[in-house]
């Protein structure tokens, strides 16, 4: 890979449910995202902890480790409090919601999904993502 050549963004989802997955996962890959996942919440902290992924989705029931505990953890620690979240979840009522702008998401995009729309909540937040990074290393 030439230095100017972009290095790929990689993506982490984080579900218990193989069939959404595999969903978010095509679709990730055909907008070029490297997809990584994990099906509980301690194998996503592990995921997190050892590949630095660029955005995580998320769900909030998952056995072991929930979601919100997930979140928290993200959230919580200094190497892993600027990666972009999103919560992709059944948990759809108000204060699910009031929960994850609270506890820190990025994004909130309750299930049933328009993959579509999840990619371009991605791609934005990585652009995003990308600016904060430019900006705060900019002149130094």
């Amino acid at each position: 890979m030439s230095p100017d050549t972009p290095k790929k963004k990689r993506a982490l989802i984080v579900d218990d449910d193989y069939a959404v997955v595999q969903l978010v996962k095509l679709n990730l890959e055909i907008e070029g995202i490297e997809v990584e996942f994990a099906h509980d919440g301690l194998q996503g902290l592990d995921c997190v902890r050892k590949s630095a992924p660029d955005i995580v989705i998320l769900d909030v029931n998952m056995p072991r480790l929930d979601g919100w505990d997930v979140l928290w953890e993200l959230r919580n620690t200094g190497e892993t409090r600027g990666i972009p979240v999103v919560m992709l979840t059944i948990e759809s009522d108000g204060d699910s919601i009031t929960k994850g702008w609270s506890g820190g998401v990025d994004c909130y995009l309750p299930k049933p999904f328009d993959p579509h729309e999840l990619v371009s909540m991605v791609q934005r937040l990585l652009e995003i993502s990308e600016e904060e990074k430019y900006v705060g290393t900019r002149g130094t």
